[in-house]
């Protein structure tokens, strides 16, 4: 991962033809227009075949004019990483770059506490008692459809106080808990064990590199429904496969394959989540950019209010999809309504 501080410096992002691609796409701000817009623009570059490399897979980030002192003393990290990773000298070549996911802004719905909400009764955010999530893995929709730079941190921090601080005013104090089942282990323990008794199948990392590929050329930062739908058909293929894996190492220290194998059971249901419920939102909205919607009167940058202003919520039991409604009027501060950006 290679810091944003390099286009800061003045690094330059060209595609195969050499050219400054971002003079197009922001004739204003170019290589310093937002990470989000500038990702889509590379990979846009990439799918209508300017890639670069033999493969066109690519994009080359020039930092070479910058020269090698001021490389070495405002971007020595990145001179490390370009040679330990790329075999390339960045005082001297462009390094091949290429966007990737870098955040999931989605995650399970919490309250501003923590807890972890699910619709029930007519209530679109019914408490699940003692079970709280923080950080990445939660969303407490503070982001709406597109995180800001850093504040992925803030959300920690200041979410993971509020949380802890519940747990110790509330849930420590409540005694309406219920009691563990006797059987509470059993699923856990069959995941296990299912590896130690499997002879035959494929291997986890084969797995975990398909579902990779699938969502990098699917559900990316460049998007089109018909990738979209082609993408639910591969993942749900490929959910199949996970059923399958067969575990040759079965030892019990230290082996990183058994849990490159648990990870992927994760990785699938994060997939299944993100390419299912993209493809049913016929819309542009933030980082969900389909080029199939574009940028029109009714719709503002391909927002189509009426029909998608709301959450999606996504159950692992037949690849369910629900919605629920859009919390406008923050807590603590006044709203902003969002404005069309310009570069």
């Amino acid at each position: 991962l290679l810091t944003e501080g390099c286009r800061g410096e003045g690094a330059i992002l060209r595609n195969s033809n050499g050219e400054r691609f971002m003079e197009r796409y922001a004739p204003t701000l170019k290589d310093l227009a937002p990470r989000d817009f500038v990702s889509r623009c590379m990979d846009q570059e990439i799918k209508e075949g300017r890639g670069c490399g033999p493969n066109k897979d690519y994009i080359n980030l020039d930092m070479t004019h910058l020269g090698a002192e001021t490389i070495m003393k405002r971007l020595p990290s990145v001179f490390e990483i370009g040679h330990n990773f790329a075999n390339v000298d960045v005082t001297k070549e462009p390094i091949p770059v290429v966007p990737t996911i870098h955040y999931q802004m989605g995650g399970i719905p919490t309250n501003i506490h923590g807890q972890v909400v699910a619709p029930k009764g007519g209530n679109p955010n019914a408490v699940i008692n003692g079970l709280y999530a923080v950080g990445e893995c939660s969303c407490v929709s503070v982001h709406g459809a597109n995180r800001l730079g850093t504040n992925s941190l803030l959300d920690l921090l200041v979410f993971g106080r509020a949380a802890a601080k519940h747990i110790v005013d509330s849930a420590l104090k409540d005694k309406a808990h219920k009691g563990l089942p006797i059987n509470a282990a059993d699923y856990t323990l069959a995941r296990l064990a299912k590896y130690d008794s499997s002879t035959a199948g494929e291997y986890s990392q084969d797995v975990a590199n398909d579902i990779r590929k699938s969502m990098q050329q699917h559900a990316s930062v460049f998007r089109t429904q018909a990738l979209l739908d082609e993408g639910v058909q591969q993942i749900k293929a490929i959910a199949e496969r996970v059923k399958n894996i067969h575990l040759a190492d079965k030892s019990k220290v230290f082996n990183t394959a058994r849990v490159e194998a648990l990870e992927v059971e994760n990785l699938i249901e994060v997939a299944l989540a993100t390419m299912i419920s993209a493809a049913a939102r016929h819309e542009s909205r933030g980082a969900h950019t389909v080029n199939d919607y574009g940028d029109t009167p009714e719709h503002p940058n391909g927002r189509n209010d009426a029909d998608w202003l709301k959450h999606t919520l996504w159950y692992s039991e037949g690849n369910r999809l629900d919605y629920k409604p859009v919390n406008l009027k923050p807590l603590t501060a006044e709203s902003v309504p969002p404005k069309v950006r310009s570069f």
